[in-house]
């Protein structure tokens, strides 16, 4: 069974070294975008920062180990970045889209309006989890990236809409 819990300070740094540790080599370029071999001591502490509204995350954990995070930080007039790692014997397991679901639920609790994120073209399992997860989401893209955006605000069905305009 797979529990998911908002990261807080005191476990992040135990949760992090998890879940990077069961990265194999291609899942680490993959999320961090670099050939990655070990975690930094800048990196875990960047990683490990959160205060619960500008930098959150979400732990998914299977008995008392950490399969997976999800992150958000704020970037400013109500956006926030996201970022997900799940270990990779848990990958495709819907792990990785609990996650990011919940992510979302926490990020509108937090007030934040959007969600972006950048990713490498050739991680097809995290864009094509972004469509699943985020019905609506705007994929565009750059020179060796791709930008997803996702709106968290919410917008009017046609019925809702019409409804609207006759007051």
């Amino acid at each position: 069974m797979v529990e998911l819990r908002v990261l807080d300070r005191a476990t992040a740094g135990d949760a992090v070294d998890a879940v990077f540790d069961g990265l194999s080599p291609r899942s680490r370029y993959l999320r961090f975008h670099a050939p990655v071999p070990r975690l930094t001591a800048t990196m875990r502490e960047r990683l490990a920062d959160v205060d619960g509204r500008d930098r959150a995350a979400l732990v998914a954990r299977s008995g008392r180990r950490a399969i997976g995070i999800a992150r958000l930080s704020a970037t400013g007039g109500g956006s926030a970045e996201l970022a997900v790692a799940v270990v990779d014997r848990w990958q495709r397991r819907g792990v990785g889209t609990r996650l990011i679901t919940a992510l979302g639920e926490l990020a509108v609790r937090l007030r934040h309006t959007e969600l972006h994120a950048t990713v490498l073209p050739e991680n097809l399992a995290v864009l094509s989890l972004a469509r699943r997860a985020f019905s609506g989401v705007l994929l565009t893209a750059e020179e060796d990236a791709i930008t997803l955006r996702y709106s968290l605000e919410p917008t009017l069905t046609h019925e809702e809409l019409v409804a609207a305009l006759r007051w």
